[in-house]
């Protein structure tokens, strides 16, 4: 079973109306294949070489979000739900265990996006990850970083290291006037080379009603190949690729309207020598 450090990200899932046509869409695009769970409606993913990388589910209210989630792993998840109610957040499921697979918890942050806290049972997360198919990267997208950034470092720990103080030359952030900052686990020294996630400030150039959330990276090994798979699937291309310092990267949404990006790295990526 792959270990994944306390508050590292650990798995992901997308809640859909339709399982089957997701199944087509992501199959299609990354080349996964399906096991559906006994009985229960949805179905975990797997790479081309097995490795299991992510999950189906479907909707069980159809006033429920179509959207990718990111789970944080957790050796407590009951110390971590009340980290999170004692940093200004709020639980929107108490923890359940998931047979004997772990234990999860939904969370939302004190801007309003959405989380999950996963304490590994017999399952401790994805078992790839930063290559073509599989998560490589997430960032919470928010209109309130003057209370986000405080309750990330009181819920797990993260140190903050923005754009600007880390791109070495690169377009900072306070030039492109879009706040970023990485972060990085409790115990290391803060920069790109330890950061596991990171948070974006959602600017007036942005729809008033985007509401703040998670975004969800994929590795891809062809960024432009992989947008136009997505427009031949039925999905949309939100952002077009372009190139970031890490990389080559776009923000997509799939045939049903939940939004991810893919990232065809440069080279290492961040917390990844």
């Amino acid at each position: 079973m792959t270990a994944f450090a306390h508050s590292a990200p650990c798995w992901v899932d997308v809640q859909l109306a339709d399982l089957e046509a997701g199944k087509r869409f992501y199959g299609g695009l990354f080349g996964w294949t399906f096991h559906a769970g006994d009985g229960m409606p949805f179905a975990d993913a797997y790479a081309e070489d097995g490795s299991l990388v992510a999950a189906l589910a479907a909707k069980r209210d159809g006033r429920m979000p179509t959207t990718w989630g990111v789970y944080f792993s957790t050796e407590d998840v009951r110390a971590s739900v009340a980290a999170v109610r004692a940093a200004g957040g709020q639980i929107i499921t108490d923890p359940v265990h998931a047979g004997d697979a772990g234990t999860v918890a939904l969370a939302v942050d004190p801007g309003g996006a959405v989380f999950g806290l996963w304490q590994p049972g017999r399952r401790a997360g994805f078992e790839k990850q930063n290559e073509p198919g599989s998560f490589c990267w997430t960032e919470v997208h928010t209109r309130d970083p003057e209370r986000v950034d405080p309750f990330y470092a009181a819920v797990f720990g993260f140190h903050g290291t923005d754009l600007d103080d880390a791109s070495s030359g690169e377009t900072s952030a306070s030039e492109t006037g879009i706040g970023f900052r990485m972060w990085s686990p409790a115990g290391t020294e803060p920069g790109p080379d330890t950061a596991i996630g990171g948070r974006s400030v959602i600017t007036d150039a942005f729809p008033a009603m985007m509401p703040s959330h998670f975004l969800v990276y994929f590795a891809v090994a062809d960024c432009d190949a992989t947008a136009r798979d997505t427009l031949r699937l039925g999905g949309r291309v939100i952002e077009e690729p372009f190139d970031i310092p890490y990389g080559r990267m776009a923000v997509l949404q799939d045939d049903q309207g939940a939004l991810f990006a893919v990232l065809q790295p440069a080279g290492a990526l961040p917390g990844h020598d």
